[in-house]
């Protein structure tokens, strides 16, 4: 009875945490998309992915808003990061930068984007006035 119960319970979990969109979506992708969202979720989703409800996002939330027309500039962005993100130029193939551009291409923009978290104060730092 009790195996029954925590069974159930574990099943009931999965399918509220599970993201209906996310598995929609996977259907719909292709091979160079596909490839795009693993890459996505392991190197970028860390900062540009909300973890929880009440966290901010780190990064900017991405979406197909910011690949519009930006290619080469998210390319360039992607491989020499800033000051707020490292640069990937050694860790991803550019096949993989193309394919992480593509799968950006199909994500609608999340209705909760706000802006990212500002950065801690490094306590070494002048304030300007």
């Amino acid at each position: 009875m009790k195996r029954i119960a925590l069974t159930s319970v574990f099943v009931f979990a999965s399918l509220a945490f599970a993201s209906p969109v996310s598995a929609q979506q996977a259907q719909k992708l292709n091979p160079t998309q596909a490839l795009g969202q693993r890459v996505y979720d392991q190197h970028c989703g860390v900062c540009h992915t909300k973890p929880t409800i009440l966290s901010p996002y780190y990064g900017p939330a991405l979406s197909k808003e910011i690949v519009n027309n930006n290619e080469d500039a998210l390319r360039d962005f992607i491989n020499d990061g800033s000051d707020r993100m490292p640069g990937f130029r050694y860790s991803l193939q550019p096949r993989q930068v193309d394919a992480v551009i593509q799968y950006l291409k199909t994500v609608a923009p999340p209705a909760d984007a706000k802006a990212p978290a500002k950065p801690a104060s490094r306590g070494n730092e002048r304030e300007v006035d």
